[in-house]
């Protein structure tokens, strides 16, 4: 039995969604610290390359790198001391070679104190900057977190865990989008991808789960959640002008656990199919009956409105693991596509919150840090011993 870390679920829950770019954000922050120094060495280095070389050879470079250097990696104060320290540096340099009182020395304690100012100057531009981001990033992320709410660690016959990692840069929010509801049909579950980004994907993820929460509730069938889906995102593209009008469209799978939880049954539009995790390791893809076209796309089928509902067994203790294709798209350096089945075939793991943790782990290591396409993870496991 695999266990990640002492991470408790609370912990886990809380940090669902992540926010946009973070683990770029996270790697960024390693190497600004191990960069942290590199004002200090730059001085060093000068004054050790003045002493050292002969007298007429200059390190100015050096001397206005370290507060440049500053200014992009540490705070204001420490630029103003990087600063201070590089026109001391040179200064004191020029002294003992007798420079200090002619042009050639005044021109170049000049420089360095004008680019020290400078350096001043940017530091501050770049905070301001930092904190209007910082900002954006908070807002988009409650606007994700409020879009995509958590389920509860417990919805009828299941454990549920749910992961969102964004790819996307700065503060612009992703287009993948889950749900998780109990009904009185058994669990249901949407997992979906829409086409595009920012503002217009989060409206049609809104109409997506909106539509979803209602129509589980009130649709005897898999089928009819489906039709009512595509019915909506018509509308919706309706509204919308510019390629988007006619060539958006939503990829999902509809999953549905009935009160039993002896089986499961599954509608996939366009969409990576979901793999079924059973005990011992063994890992298999729950392909559809018949592929479907994706929603808003399902009237340019031979057959419109007719959906196809899969059933196969839930064995006691599995899994159903739904992803976007942010995952089974994810690449390695090489351009190697990510296999979440080949990844999880033979391991065993505590529970579906250790199950995304271990996989976004694996994808992490695949992909270096960074992945192209934003990814979200859900995974249902039966709560059936025998």
């Amino acid at each position: 039995m695999l266990v990640v870390d002492g991470t408790t679920d609370r912990e886990r829950r809380e940090r669902h969604v992540e926010a946009p770019g973070a683990g770029r954000t996270a790697v960024l922050r390693l190497l600004v610290r191990r960069l942290q120094l590199l004002p200090v060495l730059l001085l060093a280095g000068g004054v050790l390359l003045d002493l050292l070389t002969p007298p007429h050879f200059s390190a100015e470079a050096l001397y206005t790198a370290a507060p440049m250097a500053s200014a992009a990696l540490l705070s204001l104060r420490a630029t103003v001391l990087a600063g201070i320290g590089a026109c001391a540096a040179d200064s004191l340099v020029l002294t003992h070679f007798g420079f200090i009182g002619e042009s050639g020395g005044l021109s170049e304690l000049a420089t360095v104190a004008t680019v020290s100012a400078f350096a001043v100057v940017v530091n501050r531009l770049m905070h301001y900057r930092d904190v209007r981001l910082q900002s954006a990033r908070e807002v988009a992320l409650a606007v994700q977190r409020a879009v995509l709410p958590q389920p509860p660690p417990v919805v009828g016959p299941l454990r549920v865990a749910v992961r969102y990692r964004s790819a996307a840069r700065e503060a612009q929010i992703g287009g993948d989008l889950y749900g998780v509801q109990d009904t009185p049909f058994g669990v249901r579950c949407l997992v979906g991808d829409v086409r595009g980004k920012g503002v217009g994907a989060v409206k049609v993820v809104d109409v997506a789960l909106g539509v979803f929460r209602e129509a589980a509730e009130e649709e005897p069938t898999l089928d009819g959640i489906a039709a009512r889906l595509e019915r909506a995102l018509l509308r919706e593209a309706a509204r919308r002008t510019g390629p988007e009008r006619t060539e958006g469209f939503v990829t999902a799978v509809l999953a549905e656990v009935p009160p039993a939880g002896t089986e499961l049954r599954l509608v996939n539009r366009g969409h990576p199919a979901p793999l079924l995790l059973e005990r011992g390791g063994g890992v298999r893809a729950v392909e559809p009956p018949e592929f479907a076209l994706p929603l808003c796309l399902g009237g340019l089928g031979p057959e419109a409105g007719r959906e196809v509902t899969g059933t196969v067994p839930f064995p006691p203790g599995a899994t159903l693991l739904l992803f976007t294709d942010g995952l089974s798209e994810a690449k390695d350096r090489t351009g190697a596509f990510y296999d979440p089945a080949a990844a999880l075939r033979g391991r065993e793991v505590a529970g579906p919150d250790d199950l995304l943790d271990v996989l976004l782990d694996d994808v992490d290591r695949h992909t270096g840090g960074r992945i192209d396409d934003d990814l979200a993870l859900v995974a249902l496991t039966s709560r059936r011993t025998g």
